[in-house]
């Protein structure tokens, strides 16, 4: 096996969640093979306190930082001794994500990962992406900041992954779609009437991939295909009319580019998000490891299907937003969130999500909270319109439990 030509600085952000674990996973591999280096600089986490504590004793990091502030003494007493300096709280996961470092994996969950992923741009490092929010957010001003400062953005997202990997930069003119492609989750063959009754257990419990709540629950409204179309345009300067969405429930196939003279090339893999983390880790070489193969005799047969914008009307509120522009995208990814979290606390139905969403993004446009433009940096400006849509979805989702529970909506 070959070896990647330099060591190289890491930080992972969001290292205890299914991508961070899977990123140090690579990488432990990738040494034990000898076909990598790497020097862990900071870890950060949200929550568990227990998991990072036991990366960073793994991995030796400068820095292991902890969201949760409350959580401090106890990261610090867990690394009492081990020469790695403990912290705490949202400054200082923006302060190690801005810690040098040549490779930074930007997996916090959330509207909570944009600040630090805009530190990390800034630094010139090679962000691997894999928080959507920070595209769907403030898109443009991430890329431009990654470029000033002499660095890169790569996707991690399978699907963009794959289309970053297939989109040949000369022919970039001659691309006439771009198509995404998704599983369809555990719904993809429920009816509206069983959706309705889904509970967050089935909700989450998706037939491929191993990944977190809130990412789960996404996959199963497809907004996640929603997010991953805005993402795309920015990614690829593609119009929001030359991105679309297939649902292949295999998940080989991980996305598409068709070309102007017929040709559609498609990146294929196993469901196993280490690939595209390699690919990121490596760019612009490929890193040799241990990689589960794909075998095509045995699989036999792949299929795919257009998604049902009946059952699954996210995909339509995104494609809207991204064509809005201003903050709609950034109030989208809110209220979403907002909606997710009060599904999986049980406040409202499944069907609910999308319908609060939707209806978040009409009363804000109706306002002219959608379009307006201020002075305001990129971060700041999300952060106003993301409180201001948290504000709105609060109220809709008020509405949406009462009706839920039989109360009178007022």
């Amino acid at each position: 096996m070959g070896t990647l030509s330099a060591p190289r600085r890491i930080v992972v952000l969001g290292s205890t969640g299914s991508v961070g674990v899977s990123t140090l996973d690579l990488m432990a591999q990738a040494s034990s093979c000898g076909s990598a280096e790497v020097e862990v600089v900071a870890l950060t986490a949200g929550a568990n306190v227990e998991r990072l504590a036991e990366q960073a004793l793994r991995w030796r990091p400068q820095t292991a930082v902890i969201g949760d502030e409350r959580l401090y003494g106890e990261l610090k007493a867990r690394l009492e001794g081990s020469g790695v300096r403990a912290a705490a709280g949202r400054a200082a996961v923006v302060e190690a994500a801005a810690m040098p470092s040549d490779w930074v994996m930007s997996a916090i969950v959330g509207a909570a990962g944009l600040e630090p992923t805009l530190a990390a741009a800034r630094t010139g490092a090679v962000v691997a992406l894999a928080n959507k929010e920070s595209l769907v957010c403030a898109g443009p001003a991430l890329l431009s900041a990654a470029r000033a400062a002499g660095g890169a953005v790569i996707p991690v997202d399978s699907e963009h992954s794959a289309i970053f990997q297939v989109l040949q930069p000369d022919c970039a003119g001659r691309v006439s779609r771009l198509i995404l492609t998704a599983s369809g989750g555990p719904f993809r063959t429920w009816t509206r009437e069983a959706m309705a009754r889904a509970t967050p257990a089935e909700a989450v419990a998706h037939p491929n991939w191993s990944m977190g709540a809130k990412i789960s629950i996404d996959s199963a409204t497809m907004m996640n295909k929603g997010l991953e179309m805005i993402e795309a345009s920015y990614l690829f300067s593609t119009p929001p009319g030359r991105i679309d969405v297939l649902i292949h429930p295999q998940s080989i196939v991980h996305s598409l580019v068709e070309y102007q003279d017929g040709s559609t090339l498609a990146q294929l893999g196993p469901p196993d998000m280490r690939a595209p983390i390699a690919c990121a880790f490596a760019w612009p070489d490929r890193l040799p490891w241990p990689a589960p193969k794909l075998d095509l005799a045995a699989l036999g047969a792949l299929t795919f299907e257009a998604p049902d914008a009946d059952r699954f009307p996210a995909i339509d509120i995104a494609r809207t937003a991204l064509v809005t522009g201003g903050g709609a995208p950034a109030a989208m990814n809110a209220a979403n969130e907002a909606a997710v979290a009060a599904f999986l606390d049980r406040r409202i139905g499944f069907l609910d999500i999308a319908s609060a969403v939707s209806e978040t993004l009409d009363r804000m446009n109706s306002g002219g909270d959608l379009t307006h433009r201020t002075d305001e940096d990129a971060l700041e400006a999300a952060m106003m319109t993301d409180a201001g849509a948290r504000r709105v979805a609060a109220e809709v989702l008020t509405r949406f439990e009462r009706v839920r529970e039989g109360t009178p909506a007022r």
